[in-house]
Protein backbone atom coordinates (compact mmCIF):
# COMPACT_ATOMS: atom_id res chain seq x y z
CA UNK A 1 0.00 0.00 0.00
CA UNK A 2 1.12 3.45 -0.78
CA UNK A 3 2.45 5.44 1.53
CA UNK A 4 -0.01 8.70 2.29
CA UNK A 5 1.38 11.63 0.76
CA UNK A 6 0.93 15.01 3.61
CA UNK A 7 -0.59 18.11 1.86
CA UNK A 8 1.13 20.96 2.06
CA UNK A 9 -1.83 24.07 2.48
CA UNK A 10 0.65 26.71 2.69
CA UNK A 11 2.01 25.60 -1.14
CA UNK A 12 -1.42 27.49 -2.84
CA UNK A 13 -5.13 28.40 -3.15
CA UNK A 14 -5.74 24.80 -4.33
CA UNK A 15 -3.63 22.77 -2.01
CA UNK A 16 -5.32 24.69 0.95
CA UNK A 17 -8.53 23.93 -0.13
CA UNK A 18 -7.48 20.22 -0.98
CA UNK A 19 -6.08 19.87 2.61
CA UNK A 20 -9.38 21.21 4.04
CA UNK A 21 -11.61 19.15 2.09
CA UNK A 22 -9.01 15.84 3.08
CA UNK A 23 -9.52 16.68 6.58
CA UNK A 24 -13.33 17.23 6.20
CA UNK A 25 -13.71 14.03 4.81
CA UNK A 26 -11.68 12.15 6.70
CA UNK A 27 -12.95 14.28 10.14
CA UNK A 28 -16.40 12.58 8.32
CA UNK A 29 -15.11 9.42 8.73
CA UNK A 30 -15.61 8.50 4.81
CA UNK A 31 -13.19 6.88 2.51
CA UNK A 32 -12.74 8.68 -1.16
CA UNK A 33 -15.11 6.02 -2.17
CA UNK A 34 -17.76 6.47 -0.79
CA UNK A 35 -17.79 10.24 -0.96
CA UNK A 36 -17.44 9.46 -4.68
CA UNK A 37 -20.22 6.85 -4.30
CA UNK A 38 -23.66 8.43 -5.62
CA UNK A 39 -21.02 10.67 -8.27
CA UNK A 40 -19.61 10.39 -12.05
CA UNK A 41 -16.55 10.96 -10.83
CA UNK A 42 -14.00 8.59 -9.76
CA UNK A 43 -11.79 8.14 -6.89
CA UNK A 44 -8.66 9.21 -8.38
CA UNK A 45 -10.42 12.28 -9.77
CA UNK A 46 -11.00 13.19 -6.30
CA UNK A 47 -7.77 12.42 -4.88
CA UNK A 48 -6.22 14.75 -7.25
CA UNK A 49 -8.56 17.59 -5.71
CA UNK A 50 -7.18 16.83 -2.11
CA UNK A 51 -3.77 17.45 -3.22
CA UNK A 52 -4.15 20.29 -5.03
CA UNK A 53 -3.83 18.91 -8.24
CA UNK A 54 -7.04 19.34 -9.92
CA UNK A 55 -9.82 22.12 -9.45
CA UNK A 56 -13.16 21.09 -7.94
CA UNK A 57 -16.23 21.17 -10.22
CA UNK A 58 -18.59 23.04 -9.26
CA UNK A 59 -21.64 20.03 -9.08
CA UNK A 60 -19.27 18.04 -7.17
CA UNK A 61 -18.22 20.66 -4.79
CA UNK A 62 -22.03 20.96 -4.10
CA UNK A 63 -22.28 17.39 -3.60
CA UNK A 64 -19.50 17.35 -0.64
CA UNK A 65 -21.12 20.28 0.75
CA UNK A 66 -24.33 17.91 1.60
CA UNK A 67 -22.18 14.86 2.39
CA UNK A 68 -20.35 16.47 4.85
CA UNK A 69 -22.73 19.41 5.57
CA UNK A 70 -20.45 21.97 5.41
CA UNK A 71 -22.68 25.04 4.45
CA UNK A 72 -21.53 25.31 1.29
CA UNK A 73 -18.12 26.01 1.95
CA UNK A 74 -16.56 24.07 -0.69
CA UNK A 75 -19.19 25.75 -3.59
CA UNK A 76 -18.61 28.73 -2.23
CA UNK A 77 -14.40 28.56 -2.87
CA UNK A 78 -14.48 26.91 -6.55
CA UNK A 79 -14.15 30.01 -7.56
CA UNK A 80 -10.94 31.31 -5.79
CA UNK A 81 -9.09 28.08 -7.00
CA UNK A 82 -10.05 28.57 -10.09
CA UNK A 83 -8.73 32.17 -10.30
CA UNK A 84 -6.01 31.02 -8.46
CA UNK A 85 -5.14 28.99 -11.50
CA UNK A 86 -6.01 31.24 -13.79
CA UNK A 87 -3.01 34.16 -12.46
CA UNK A 88 -0.59 31.62 -14.40
CA UNK A 89 -2.78 32.06 -17.80
CA UNK A 90 -5.50 33.39 -19.68
CA UNK A 91 -8.33 32.43 -17.58
CA UNK A 92 -10.09 31.12 -20.87
CA UNK A 93 -6.72 28.75 -20.37
CA UNK A 94 -6.73 28.03 -17.06
CA UNK A 95 -9.16 24.94 -17.18
CA UNK A 96 -7.69 23.67 -20.38
CA UNK A 97 -4.31 23.76 -18.79
CA UNK A 98 -5.75 21.43 -15.80
CA UNK A 99 -6.78 19.19 -18.37
CA UNK A 100 -3.99 18.70 -20.28
CA UNK A 101 -2.08 17.64 -17.11
CA UNK A 102 -4.40 14.51 -16.66
CA UNK A 103 -4.97 13.72 -20.11
CA UNK A 104 -4.41 10.48 -21.51
CA UNK A 105 -4.38 11.40 -25.00
CA UNK A 106 -4.27 14.60 -26.97
CA UNK A 107 -4.78 15.23 -30.45
CA UNK A 108 -3.80 19.21 -31.56
CA UNK A 109 -4.13 21.26 -34.97
CA UNK A 110 -1.74 24.16 -35.40
CA UNK A 111 -2.32 25.94 -38.19
CA UNK A 112 -0.08 29.02 -37.65
CA UNK A 113 2.20 27.98 -35.20
CA UNK A 114 4.37 25.72 -33.14
CA UNK A 115 2.14 24.05 -30.11
CA UNK A 116 2.61 25.89 -26.92
CA UNK A 117 4.22 22.86 -25.17
CA UNK A 118 7.05 23.07 -27.62
CA UNK A 119 8.23 26.35 -27.82
CA UNK A 120 10.97 27.67 -26.50
CA UNK A 121 11.73 30.81 -24.51
CA UNK A 122 12.65 32.68 -28.11
CA UNK A 123 9.25 31.66 -29.54
CA UNK A 124 7.40 32.38 -26.90
CA UNK A 125 8.87 35.88 -26.00
CA UNK A 126 8.29 36.86 -29.73
CA UNK A 127 4.92 35.74 -29.56
CA UNK A 128 3.88 37.64 -26.18
CA UNK A 129 5.35 40.71 -27.57
CA UNK A 130 3.24 40.28 -30.72
CA UNK A 131 -0.31 39.71 -29.37
CA UNK A 132 0.39 41.56 -25.77
CA UNK A 133 2.83 44.83 -26.41
CA UNK A 134 2.21 46.71 -23.59
CA UNK A 135 3.59 43.33 -21.25
CA UNK A 136 6.56 44.46 -19.01
CA UNK A 137 9.69 42.55 -18.81
CA UNK A 138 8.37 40.91 -15.24
CA UNK A 139 4.62 39.71 -17.10
CA UNK A 140 6.71 38.55 -20.00
CA UNK A 141 8.85 36.46 -17.56
CA UNK A 142 6.26 35.00 -15.79
CA UNK A 143 4.13 33.95 -18.98
CA UNK A 144 7.41 32.08 -20.93
CA UNK A 145 7.97 30.09 -16.99
CA UNK A 146 4.58 29.15 -17.34
CA UNK A 147 4.34 27.73 -20.78
CA UNK A 148 7.55 26.53 -20.45
CA UNK A 149 6.21 24.66 -17.14
CA UNK A 150 3.44 23.11 -19.59
CA UNK A 151 6.91 21.21 -21.78
CA UNK A 152 6.32 18.23 -19.07
CA UNK A 153 2.92 17.47 -21.25
CA UNK A 154 4.61 16.63 -24.12
CA UNK A 155 8.69 16.03 -23.64
CA UNK A 156 8.73 13.56 -20.71
CA UNK A 157 7.43 10.07 -20.62
CA UNK A 158 4.66 10.30 -18.06
CA UNK A 159 3.46 12.75 -20.29
CA UNK A 160 0.08 11.71 -22.50
CA UNK A 161 0.32 9.95 -26.02
CA UNK A 162 0.44 13.06 -28.19
CA UNK A 163 -0.55 13.62 -32.05
CA UNK A 164 -0.40 17.04 -33.56
CA UNK A 165 -1.17 17.95 -37.19
CA UNK A 166 1.15 21.29 -38.61
CA UNK A 167 0.32 23.39 -41.24
CA UNK A 168 3.38 23.37 -43.80
CA UNK A 169 3.58 26.96 -43.19
CA UNK A 170 4.70 26.64 -39.62
CA UNK A 171 8.18 25.92 -40.68
CA UNK A 172 7.92 28.09 -43.87
CA UNK A 173 7.31 31.47 -42.31
CA UNK A 174 9.59 32.34 -39.06
CA UNK A 175 8.10 33.60 -36.41
CA UNK A 176 12.19 34.63 -34.52
CA UNK A 177 15.39 35.18 -36.28
CA UNK A 178 16.75 32.33 -38.69
CA UNK A 179 19.08 30.84 -36.01
CA UNK A 180 16.89 30.99 -33.10
CA UNK A 181 13.87 28.90 -35.69
CA UNK A 182 16.33 26.68 -36.53
CA UNK A 183 16.93 25.72 -32.85
CA UNK A 184 13.43 25.59 -32.36
CA UNK A 185 12.38 23.15 -35.12
CA UNK A 186 15.54 21.07 -33.76
CA UNK A 187 13.96 20.80 -30.68
CA UNK A 188 10.35 20.09 -32.30
CA UNK A 189 12.00 16.92 -33.88
CA UNK A 190 14.16 15.83 -30.59
CA UNK A 191 11.26 15.78 -28.85
CA UNK A 192 9.53 13.68 -31.68
CA UNK A 193 12.37 11.08 -31.98
CA UNK A 194 12.08 10.67 -28.22
CA UNK A 195 8.78 9.58 -27.73
CA UNK A 196 5.02 8.90 -27.69
CA UNK A 197 4.69 12.33 -29.46
CA UNK A 198 3.79 12.32 -33.47
CA UNK A 199 3.71 14.74 -35.73
CA UNK A 200 2.33 14.90 -39.60
CA UNK A 201 2.00 18.51 -41.59
CA UNK A 202 -0.54 19.06 -43.58
CA UNK A 203 0.97 20.42 -47.01
CA UNK A 204 0.28 23.99 -48.67
CA UNK A 205 -1.09 22.97 -51.35
CA UNK A 206 -3.51 20.16 -50.26
CA UNK A 207 -6.97 22.27 -50.64
CA UNK A 208 -9.96 22.80 -48.33
CA UNK A 209 -9.60 20.39 -45.25
CA UNK A 210 -11.63 20.09 -42.08
CA UNK A 211 -10.39 22.91 -39.10
CA UNK A 212 -9.57 25.70 -41.59
CA UNK A 213 -10.00 28.11 -38.12
CA UNK A 214 -8.53 28.59 -35.22
CA UNK A 215 -5.94 25.98 -33.14
CA UNK A 216 -7.63 22.82 -31.58
CA UNK A 217 -6.85 19.75 -29.24
CA UNK A 218 -8.93 17.21 -28.71
CA UNK A 219 -8.09 15.67 -25.02
CA UNK A 220 -9.49 11.98 -24.02
CA UNK A 221 -9.34 10.63 -20.13
CA UNK A 222 -9.55 7.52 -18.60
CA UNK A 223 -11.56 8.64 -15.85
CA UNK A 224 -14.02 11.35 -17.68
CA UNK A 225 -15.42 11.82 -21.03
CA UNK A 226 -13.31 13.31 -23.53
CA UNK A 227 -13.34 17.25 -24.30
CA UNK A 228 -12.29 19.56 -27.02
CA UNK A 229 -10.45 22.96 -26.81
CA UNK A 230 -10.36 25.70 -29.73
CA UNK A 231 -8.51 29.19 -29.29
CA UNK A 232 -8.23 31.84 -31.09
CA UNK A 233 -6.08 35.03 -30.18
CA UNK A 234 -7.47 36.23 -26.99
CA UNK A 235 -10.47 33.85 -26.46
CA UNK A 236 -10.84 30.09 -26.31
CA UNK A 237 -13.73 27.68 -25.16
CA UNK A 238 -13.87 24.45 -24.10
CA UNK A 239 -16.21 22.54 -25.18
CA UNK A 240 -17.66 19.28 -23.55
CA UNK A 241 -20.85 18.12 -25.41
CA UNK A 242 -20.64 14.58 -26.39
CA UNK A 243 -22.42 14.96 -29.79
CA UNK A 244 -20.22 18.02 -30.81
CA UNK A 245 -17.04 16.01 -29.58
CA UNK A 246 -17.51 13.58 -31.62
CA UNK A 247 -17.87 15.46 -34.53
CA UNK A 248 -14.70 17.07 -33.84
CA UNK A 249 -12.96 13.86 -33.09
CA UNK A 250 -14.26 12.60 -36.53
CA UNK A 251 -12.92 15.67 -38.23
CA UNK A 252 -9.94 15.38 -36.70
CA UNK A 253 -9.61 11.64 -38.10
CA UNK A 254 -9.87 13.10 -41.54
CA UNK A 255 -7.76 15.74 -41.20
CA UNK A 256 -5.09 13.37 -40.14
CA UNK A 257 -5.86 11.03 -42.88
CA UNK A 258 -5.03 14.26 -45.26
CA UNK A 259 -1.46 14.70 -43.48
CA UNK A 260 1.22 13.48 -44.75
CA UNK A 261 3.02 10.37 -43.20
CA UNK A 262 4.60 11.12 -39.58
CA UNK A 263 8.01 10.23 -40.47
CA UNK A 264 7.97 11.90 -43.39
CA UNK A 265 6.75 14.61 -41.82
CA UNK A 266 9.71 14.13 -39.23
CA UNK A 267 11.90 14.61 -42.13
CA UNK A 268 10.25 17.41 -43.78
CA UNK A 269 10.87 19.58 -39.98
CA UNK A 270 14.66 18.59 -39.69
CA UNK A 271 15.24 19.89 -43.25
CA UNK A 272 13.47 23.22 -42.16
CA UNK A 273 15.19 23.40 -39.08
CA UNK A 274 18.60 22.49 -41.26
CA UNK A 275 17.60 25.14 -43.87
CA UNK A 276 17.21 27.64 -41.39
CA UNK A 277 20.18 27.17 -39.70
CA UNK A 278 22.92 26.82 -42.69
CA UNK A 279 21.25 29.74 -44.19
CA UNK A 280 19.41 28.08 -47.03
CA UNK A 281 16.16 29.81 -45.80
CA UNK A 282 17.64 33.45 -45.65
CA UNK A 283 19.35 32.84 -49.75
CA UNK A 284 16.04 31.70 -50.93
CA UNK A 285 14.29 35.04 -49.46
CA UNK A 286 16.68 37.20 -50.77
CA UNK A 287 16.26 35.35 -54.01
CA UNK A 288 12.56 36.37 -53.77
CA UNK A 289 12.84 39.99 -52.81
CA UNK A 290 14.98 40.49 -56.19
CA UNK A 291 12.54 38.60 -58.09
CA UNK A 292 10.02 40.75 -56.72
CA UNK A 293 11.87 44.09 -57.34
CA UNK A 294 13.08 43.30 -60.95
CA UNK A 295 8.90 42.41 -62.01
CA UNK A 296 8.08 46.14 -60.00
CA UNK A 297 10.81 47.75 -62.19
CA UNK A 298 9.08 46.28 -65.29
CA UNK A 299 5.92 47.03 -64.46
Amino acid sequence: MAARKEIDGSASVPAFYGKELRWKRETAGLTLAQTVEDVFYSVSYLSEIERGHRRMPLDLARHVDRLLKTDGFFARRCDDVRNARANQYAPYFADAVEMEAHARDIEEWCPMLIPGVLQLEPYIRELIHAFNPKDDEATVQRKVDARRARAWAIEEPEGPVSWVVFHESVLREPVVGDQAMAEQLAHVAVVARQRRYVPQILPCDIGAHPFMMGSTFLMSFSDAPPVMYTEGMYSGQIIDDPGIVTKYQQAYNRLRATALPPEVSLKMIEAAAEDFGNGNHARRRERRRLAQEQLHHRG
